[in-house]
């Protein structure tokens, strides 16, 4: 049996924008860890967060000395996501951080290399792959479910953000698209169910070369240049001999492709949209009927998001909750440095198969994360 975490992680949050909201909320569910301070590069912001959560407002550079700030939780946009995390490193702070880890392998492996010297963990999103379908999925591929994986498709296709988001121009530049933002989830899962990605193959094309904001805000109507692929369809071929045909779209208005589904020499299986931790994760055996898991009854499987009206699940800090309890068992955070690094690795060898329409080699490996088993998933619990 896995008991309760006696000490507590104390917790820095930089970056009080939108996702932020979702991870102090959640903080109070998880044993292990408490909330301490915020800062943001509006102090404006910053003080907003610390009145909602009852947190102390400081600025960057104070939360990264002060003493009782044990981890900073990088909530910044993707293009900082380096000089945080490695700030933060320096600076003798345990990090999680959002995703991407980096916006290139190069600063990723950075990260990773200053966290081990330093004896520091380091933690990325996702953390989703830990919720209800996740753990579901894993157990019934441990189990040989399926058998020996052969191959699989994984989709994620929508119109983009301008439509909802009131400054959606960096999602569509470099270290954006749809790739690097939504790419994590479908790609931690995948490596966490099949393990790592030896090569990839991809073609990478722009659905429109200017995009128009019709979301309600200071730029509502106006238009903006993209920077980066809009629209990808790749070949992974993971190590264990598995190949797996994942395409990321913003420029599709309705589709009707799952998520995930993988086929092996036994059966099948589906799985949700990965951006969530619950959902349902369903069971072909040799071509029979499909049997269906649902995870609303199970834990971090139940819908508790939006707030006014739950219609998904949505756990975020699990993997902070995880990451506190390794520093006291010793071992690797599951949602680890290393997993985001490779999947890093996995994005950058995309694009750059994308532009040269040749194979690439994706140079780094990594083990797949162990199970979260249900004891140790409820005594994550506060």
């Amino acid at each position: 049996m896995h008991g309760k975490s006696k000490t507590k992680l104390g917790i820095g949050v930089i970056g009080c924008g939108n996702i932020s909201m979702t991870y102090l909320r959640n903080a109070a569910l998880f044993t292990g860890v408490e909330l301490r301070a915020c800062a943001d590069i509006s102090a404006d912001m910053a003080a907003l967060r610390a009145g909602e959560y009852g947190l102390r407002a400081l600025g960057v550079d104070a939360l990264l000395a002060d003493s009782e700030v044990d981890l900073v939780l990088n909530l910044t946009i993707p293009s900082a996501h380096f000089d945080i995390s490695f700030s933060a490193l320096s600076a003798g702070k345990h990090v999680f951080t959002e995703k991407p880890l980096a916006t290139s392998a190069s600063d990723g492996r950075r990260l990773v290399a200053e966290a081990a010297k330093r004896g520091l963990a380091l933690g990325s999103a996702p953390d989703t792959f830990l919720g209800a379908a996740g753990r579901r999925a894993r157990r019934l591929m441990d189990e040989g479910a399926i058998g020996r994986a052969v191959t699989g498709t994984a989709f994620m296709m929508g119109r983009g953000m301008e439509h909802w988001h009131p400054n959606p121009q960096f999602y569509y530049q470099p270290g954006g698209g749809p790739v690097f933002d939504m790419g994590p989830y479908y790609l931690t899962t995948l490596v966490n169910l099949l393990g790592p990605v030896a090569r990839v193959m991809a073609m990478a094309t722009r659905g429109q070369e200017e995009r128009l904001i019709t979301a309600e805000g200071p730029y509502k109507n106006t238009s903006f240049r993209v920077g980066t692929p809009t629209n990808i369809l790749s070949l992974l071929e993971f190590r264990s001999g598995a190949t797996v045909a994942f395409g990321a779209s913003w420029d599709v208005f309705k589709h009707s492709n799952h998520p995930i589904e993988l086929h092996g020499t036994e059966g099948s299986l589906r799985l949700p949209d990965p951006d969530t931790f619950g959902g349902t994760v369903s069971l072909s055996a040799r071509g029979a009927d499909w049997k269906d898991f649902a995870s609303e009854n199970e834990l971090y499987g139940a819908r508790n998001w939006p707030y006014a009206a739950p219609d998904r699940a949505n756990y975020r800090m699990l993997g902070v909750a995880d990451l506190a309890r390794s520093l006291s068992e010793g071992r690797r955070p599951r949602a680890s440095g290393e997993l985001a690094l490779h999947v890093l690795e996995i994005m950058e060898a995309i694009l750059a198969s994308g532009e040269s329409r040749n194979s690439v080699a994706v140079v780094g490996t990594v083990d797949q994360p162990p199970l979260l088993s249900e004891d140790e998933a409820a005594s994550l619990l506060a």
